[in-house]
């Protein structure tokens, strides 16, 4: 969370997480899918944005308790997000909004869906 301002703003799904619920929406993300990787195009700018073309994956083995859900036991299973872009507002230094692309199947609806979340209240 490093790279991260202070005043962050995760703006997904019509919800906004700040510095800290984004932190924890993270460590449970890592907890629930310990082998969860990234494969990312290259930074791109976009009409005062920067973007990332992120491919996400990982195997459900531990209890994943994303803040607001119910803890969901591990199922094994492996989950694949499509391609997906996240966009970026760079403050100084720091990363101050992060915006991803809603697309069908993407995150974090399409991880719930994935592992057996029939109707994922998000």
């Amino acid at each position: 969370l490093d790279t991260v301002a202070d005043d962050l703003r995760f703006e997904s799904m019509g919800r906004t997480l700040d510095k800290s619920a984004f932190g924890a929406m993270l460590r449970a993300l890592y907890t629930g899918f310990p082998d969860w990787r990234y494969d990312h195009d290259a930074p791109a700018p976009e009409n005062g944005w920067w973007y990332v073309l992120w491919r996400q994956s990982g195997t459900h083995d531990g209890v994943f308790a994303m803040p607001g859900l119910d803890p969901i036991a591990p199922t094994g299973r492996h989950v694949r997000i499509p391609p997906q872009r996240f966009y970026y507002r760079i403050d100084g230094a720091r990363i101050g909004v992060i915006r991803p692309d809603p697309v069908e199947g993407g995150a974090p609806r399409g991880i719930l869906e994935q592992i057996g979340v029939a109707a994922p209240p998000l």
